[in-house]
């Protein structure tokens, strides 16, 4: 019997399409009806979860925080569909920065952190949060 841990894959959710995700779309208020046509547009049901109170918390160097209130639409999807998701949304004018994609078990054990920032951005991550006063802790 050994003392060191085994070390295991990391665990997934898997389908035909590839690794179940969590896609989140960051999307102004005024925007979310176009936004939803625009999810109606791809070939797979999506039934979305919506968090009217969400925001999405930029982290500075020096420790400096700037938090964006948004409204968040939620869903899940497999690897191999977010290339059609992208399409549609691009096809309504949606970027690709309102778009966050983590790991569906870490979704739901809420262990989705910080993702890094684009080359070039000011911020050095930013953290999508479902309920805005959840962001200022």
């Amino acid at each position: 019997m050994s003392v060191w841990p085994e070390i295991l894959p990391e665990p997934s959710l898997e389908g035909r399409e590839g690794v179940l995700v969590s896609v989140s779309i960051a999307v102004q208020p005024r925007l979310l009806e176009l936004l939803l046509e625009a999810l109606a547009r791809v070939s797979f049901p999506i039934n979305p979860q919506i968090y009217h109170d969400a925001a999405i918390v930029y982290h500075y160097p020096g420790d400096r925080d700037e938090t964006e209130a948004t409204t968040l639409v939620e869903f899940p999807a497999y690897a191999g569909q977010l290339e059609e998701v992208r399409q549609a949304l691009d096809g309504y004018g949606f970027g690709p920065a309102a778009i966050q994609v983590s790991s569906m078990l870490a979704e739901i054990h809420e262990q989705a952190g910080a993702e890094p920032a684009p080359a070039g951005a000011a911020y050095v991550s930013r953290e999508w949060r479902k309920h805005r006063a959840a962001a200022a802790h």
